[in-house]
């Protein structure tokens, strides 16, 4: 079992299958009332949205090419509900990609596209964030002195799972599934004039699925640096997950870890949890996640409980009450992630954050 709005029906729309010879017009729209306990000092109730799954409106097309091949392409936008605006930098910032693909070979694509952190943990059903929390239940915490690049808190969604960066300037393959298994790769070009190595990002996964049961891994190194000859710095990521479904229940467990290498900075987490269809319109979900930092960031840890219901008003709307509580060590700062106010972490080792939304996709 997998939830309807859950890890594969976001990435269905973001990027999935669809009908030959079509254009699709497609979204998800997310929105609701967040109670924070402490946010730099202070409780707050706000308006939130984009948070169950980022708000999206995006096309997607397919061309029949003959002997068994499709021209493929995708145009992803995400946007605010609270005033409108493009979120992420640019109209198609989300995905904007173009390829071929074929049931016997696999597919090429070209573009601004996500790695195989969100292709082979996420996407594949991997990961219980998306199931339950949305964007409060993936990574964050006391690890501020990760100091990511372009991160708004050097440590938001640090082990990319949530796909809040997608690869720029990126080629993908992704092979078909073979007896369970299937995989790909990415390299993405860095632009730097005279070495061809500076700012590129590889990344790669395989996953086996058969039935009830699907495992999967991945990894992706992302360069950064300032010009040709100098010295590069990487963040890298690898993770491992798993999910089991017995019945009405779907179980899963991921673990993944960070390491910036500017810094030496690095972080592991692992979490496991699951999901209870009580009734089909019906779902009840908890999960428990623990991350540890290295000495680089104070070895800080935290210790994160996450619990969500939610009810089908039809095939694509849900009403979910949620919450997500962090514990992180004494002298340190906890910050769920998903409050990326400047000052939002919590000026205590403790913060919850519980909510009610609204989600529907078109």
């Amino acid at each position: 079992m997998k939830l309807r709005f859950g890890a594969v029906a976001f990435f269905a729309l973001a990027q999935g299958a669809w009908a030959q010879g079509s254009v699709t017009m497609f979204g998800l729209i997310d929105a609701g009332i967040t109670y924070v306990s402490n946010e730099s000092g202070g409780k707050n109730v706000k308006f939130d949205d984009g948070i169950f799954t980022p708000n999206l409106f995006g096309f997607r097309g397919v061309e029949d090419l003959g002997g068994g091949y499709r021209a493929t392409f995708a145009l992803v936008n995400q946007f605010s509900m609270a005033n409108g605006s493009i979120v992420g930098g640019g109209i198609f910032a989300r995905n904007a990609y173009v390829g071929v693909e074929s049931d016997r070979v696999g597919s090429v694509t070209l573009g601004n596209q996500y790695d195989f952190m969100v292709d082979s943990l996420f996407a594949k059903g991997n990961a219980i964030a998306m199931d339950l929390t949305g964007l409060y239940g993936f990574r964050n915490g006391p690890f501020q002195r990760l100091a990511l690049p372009a991160n708004p808190t050097g440590a938001f969604d640090w082990d990319r799972t949530a796909g809040s960066k997608p690869v720029a300037n990126s080629v993908k393959y992704s092979s078909p599934t073979v007896a369970g298994l299937s995989g790909g790769a990415m390299y993405a070009f860095g632009g730097v004039a005279g070495s061809v190595g500076a700012n590129n990002t590889v990344s790669a996964g395989v996953n086996y699925e058969m039935g009830p049961f699907g495992v999967g891994a991945a990894y992706t190194n992302e360069k950064y640096g300032p010009a040709a000859g100098a010295p590069s710095t990487s963040v890298r990521n690898w993770g491992a997950g798993m999910h089991y479904t017995l019945g009405a229940v779907t179980a899963k467990a991921l673990l993944t870890t960070v390491h910036n290498s500017l810094n030496g900075a690095g972080v592991w987490m692992a979490e496991a949890g699951g999901v209870w269809k009580i009734q089909p319109d019906l779902f009840l979900g908890a999960k428990y996640m623990y991350m540890k930092g290295n000495e680089e960031v104070s070895n800080n840890h935290a210790h994160q409980v996450s619990a969500a219901m939610q009810y089908l008003l039809s095939k694509r709307t849900m009403v979910y009450l949620s919450a997500d509580y962090q514990r992180a060590n004494t002298g340190a700062s906890a910050q769920i992630n998903g409050i990326l106010d400047a000052n939002g972490a919590s000026s205590s080792a403790n913060q919850t954050a519980a909510r009610i939304g609204l989600h529907t996709m078109f």
